[in-house]
């Protein structure tokens, strides 16, 4: 009887774990969040050092041509 359990038990597992290894659709709400989350933080960072970058591109260009 214990032993029937046992293995009617272990065949339930095997069939759970079986489909979940099966289900490929992955985490793709996680990975959008993800996505969404760089592009924002590009977003913000571009949007505070860009005029900063855009200013020191502009001094290396002027020293190198001698303007």
């Amino acid at each position: 009887m214990l032993r029937t359990a046992l293995a009617r038990a272990v065949h339930r597992l095997r069939a759970v774990t079986q489909d979940a290894h099966d289900d490929e659709t992955g985490d793709v709400p996680g990975w959008v969040l993800i996505t969404l989350m760089t592009a924002g933080l590009v977003v913000v960072i571009w949007a505070l050092a860009g005029p900063a970058l855009a200013d020191l591109f502009q001094q290396a260009i002027e020293r190198v041509s001698g303007l």
